[in-house]
């Protein structure tokens, strides 16, 4: 394989080396950040043997080649064009200033909360297997049991902390600072939080406010607020404080002056905020039944193309760490709307004569198995527009039946046939089910309706 030619075809089709800003690559992408996307010709890059599909996201234009052939591409692009390879996180850096606000903030939120998943998920999966176990009778509240419940409730209890240490590394602040902030708001000396349902024990007056003497424990939004503000405070005092004092007054001040925001303004506004979200989706889960499942199931997918979707890892932290909800409702249904869209790229690969699409739509539909969607989406499903619509129904019709029968998980981050170990023994056959329903019935609805005949002997 000739990499060079290769990269020679690429240039002038993404608008030559004046139009790029950045180049760097995962395991199978190129991820440009181009000036004017407007210059791409995407109709002749797909028509490239070499070239599997392409799309935008996340402010980077992104050429999907394969494993070993993107880094040879990318390292014979950089030779051709001067620029020096980025980072991939310089490169988001990059991309990012070019997304608007809702975009920038799901994936500030995205940068977060995803460093976090594998401990949650880890929590998650225990706690669905002590929950099975107790379901299922085959445990009782044994030595084993309680010091197996204290590993699958940590994440959940410190989870403010988790969230300080990576979000300091967002908001570019001291994380050991931003860990202290995120300990002071789960303080024993305050009221546990999961206790407040039987009513607030004490409350401080300061400043002629009544603040309660509550924490934070199974909160999100509070600390990330009160990191955020920390941010901000610790870049002015170091605008001002003198270097010879710098290392003794920065951190001092900082941490007093966020604490006290954090305990007497952010902290009561946050977890106001954060619950109000929180028990607005519950009471369209609990009163929308399988129309809110549809909602959700059929329109997901629509989110995932503009990027937002990376928010929702703050919203079912949320879910799941509120001592009144307790489950993530949400990912069963997310997971529905995935595996529909590797249903209807399964049919595109069934359908069409095209040798290079169904290179590309056999791959991609397994991959939604497995919770990765952008292949079936961009490189297939919205090419056609119609398998796409299709994705929608399955996951309408899959996230009604999760929500009749209630299924939940107990961790975020996890979709398609992973996700099956997150959900209590309860749940898990309708859980199965439900991923049959929605690729099912993609499958279904994209191979009779999925694709006009010139497009499936393109």
């Amino acid at each position: 394989m000739n990499y060079q030619q290769i990269a020679v075809d690429i240039l002038p089709l993404i608008g030559g080396k004046d139009n790029m800003v950045s180049i760097a690559h995962c395991a199978t992408r190129l991820r440009l950040v181009l000036k004017d996307l407007a210059l791409v010709n995407k109709p002749a890059l797909e028509a490239l043997d070499s070239v599997k599909g392409c799309f935008t996201t996340g402010g980077q234009f992104q050429i999907v080649l394969g494993q070993g052939v993107v880094n040879h591409v990318c390292e014979a692009l950089i030779a051709i064009t001067g620029l020096s390879e980025a980072t991939n996180q310089e490169s988001k850096t990059l991309a990012a200033a070019r997304l608007g606000l809702p975009q920038r903030m799901a994936q500030m939120l995205s940068n977060i909360f995803v460093p976090i998943i594998p401990v949650i998920v880890a929590c998650g999966l225990l706690m669905g297997v002590i929950g099975t176990a107790r379901t299922l009778g085959l445990a009782a509240d044994t030595p084993w049991l309680q010091i197996l419940d204290i590993f699958s409730n940590t994440a959940f209890v410190f989870l403010p902390i988790l969230i300080a240490i990576s979000a300091a590394r967002e908001f570019n602040t001291n994380p050991f600072l931003a860990a202290a902030l995120g300990g002071i708001m789960i303080h024993p000396a305050l009221q546990n939080a999961w206790t407040v349902g039987g009513g607030i024990h004490e409350y401080w007056t300061l400043f002629g406010l009544h603040i309660a003497k509550v924490g934070y424990q199974g909160t999100v939004l509070p600390v990330l607020l009160a990191v955020w503000m920390q941010s901000h405070i610790e870049r002015r005092l170091r605008r001002v404080v003198p270097n010879s004092l710098d290392l003794i007054l920065t951190p001092f001040l900082t941490l007093m002056l966020s604490a006290l925001a954090a305990l007497l303004l952010i902290g009561p506004f946050g977890r106001m905020l954060g619950d109000g979200i929180s028990f607005s989706l519950m009471m369209v889960y609990q009163h929308g039944g399988v129309f809110a499942g549809m909602l959700f199931g059929g329109a997901y997918s629509l989110v995932v193309i503009t990027g937002v979707h990376h928010s929702f890892h703050a919203i079912e932290a949320g879910l799941l760490s509120n001592p009144s909800i307790g489950k993530n409702f949400l990912l069963p249904i997310w997971s529905m709307a995935n595996v529909a869209q590797g249903g209807a790229a399964l049919a595109v690969f069934f359908r069409t004569n095209d040798a290079k699409i169904k290179q590309i739509a056999l791959p991609a539909a397994l991959s939604c198995l497995l919770g990765i969607t952008e292949a079936a989406i961009f490189g297939v499903n919205l090419r056609f527009i119609r398998p796409f619509v299709a994705a929608a129904l399955g996951g309408a019709l899959g996230g009604a039946w999760i929500v009749f029968n209630q299924v939940f998980m107990t961790a975020i981050g996890v979709t398609g046939l992973p996700g099956i170990a997150l959900v209590p023994g309860a749940g898990m056959l309708n859980y199965i089910i439900g991923l049959i329903i929605a690729f099912g019935s993609a499958f279904v609805a994209s191979w009779l309706f999925g694709l006009k005949q010139q497009e499936a002997k393109a």
